[in-house]
C-alpha cells in the first residue's frame, strides 16, 4: 500500500474509533530536517505521529523486534520506517536517520528507547541528542497521553481521548567534548523534561522531581 493511502486509512480509523487531539502541531515545521521526540506508551504512538498535520512525510525509528509481527512489519515498511536494533549501538540505523534529516526529512523517535510498561516516563538515552547534533537539526518535543489504555475502548467503540501536545522546537548547543558524557546526560535530561512538561503529572515518572522540569512547568502558558 502506498504511504498516502495508508495515512488516509489510519486517519479514518482514528476518526471512527477515538477522539484524537493535536495541540500546537504548528510547532512542527512544515519543511526542513527535524526530530520529533516523544514518550512511548503504546504501539499506537507511531500511528498517532504518522498523522501530524504539518508533516505528512514523517517517518520513525522502529525497533526491529516488530519484524516478527506481519501487521506491524507491513505498517512500518509502508510508512518508510527505519528499523533499529535496540540491543546494540545500531550505527546503520543512526546513519540512515541522520542522512534523512540532513536531506530535510522528519523523524520521530522515543529517547527512552523502548515502550514504557509502567505508563510513565523512563530514563532517556543519549541517542536522540547525538542524532540531533550529528544532523544539526532542531528537536520538537511531544507528549502523547491516553494511548496506554486506548486499544480496548477503541475495539469496543468507546472512543477514548488521545492527546498529542507539542512544544516549541529547540536546538542543542555544540557538544563539549572535554566533558562529553555529562554534557550528553544534560542534553538528554533537557529533551526528556521538555517532553514531561507537555504531559499530565501522572506520566512524569523518572523526571518527576527534576529541577529542569519544575522550571519548564512554571514557565508554561497553556
Amino acid at each position: 500500500m502506498k504511504r498516502e493511502k495508508l495515512q488516509h486509512l489510519v486517519r479514518r480509523l482514528f476518526h471512527s474509533l477515538a477522539t484524537l487531539q493535536f495541540i500546537h502541531p504548528e510547532y512542527v515545521p512544515s519543511q526542513g530536517g527535524v526530530i520529533v521526540a516523544t514518550n512511548h506508551l503504546s504501539r499506537l504512538d507511531i500511528p498517532v505521529l504518522f498523522l501530524i498535520p504539518t508533516r505528512p512525510d514523517i517517518t520513525a525509528l522502529v525497533t526491529d523486534k516488530y519484524k516478527r509481527y506481519p501487521f506491524f512489519r507491513w505498517f512500518a515498511e509502508s510508512a518508510n520506517g527505519i528499523w533499529i536494533d535496540r540491543t546494540k549501538a545500531d550505527f546503520t540505523a543512526f546513519r540512515e536517520a541522520a542522512e534523512l534529516l540532513k536531506k530535510g526529512g522528519c523523524v520521530g523517535i522515543s529517547p527512552e528507547g523502548t515502550r514504557s510498561d509502567s505508563g510513565v516516563l523512563l530514563e532517556g538515552k543519549a541517542g536522540t541528542a547525538l542524532l540531533a547534533l550529528k544532523a544539526n537539526v532542531p528537536i520538537v518535543p511531544v507528549g502523547i497521553a491516553g494511548t496506554e489504555n486506548a486499544l480496548g475502548p477503541m475495539l469496543t467503540m468507546q472512543k477514548p481521548v488521545i492527546t498529542a501536545r507539542f512544544g516549541p522546537p529547540f536546538r542543542l548547543p555544540p557538544l563539549d567534548r572535554s566533558n562529553r558524557e555529562e554534557t550528553l546526560k544534560n542534553y538528554t535530561d533537557e529533551i526528556m523534561c521538555r517532553i514531561a512538561a507537555l504531559l499530565p503529572q501522572k506520566y512524569h515518572g523518572f523526571y518527576r522531581d527534576h529541577p529542569r522540569l519544575k522550571e519548564l512547568l512554571a514557565a508554561r502558558r497553556d
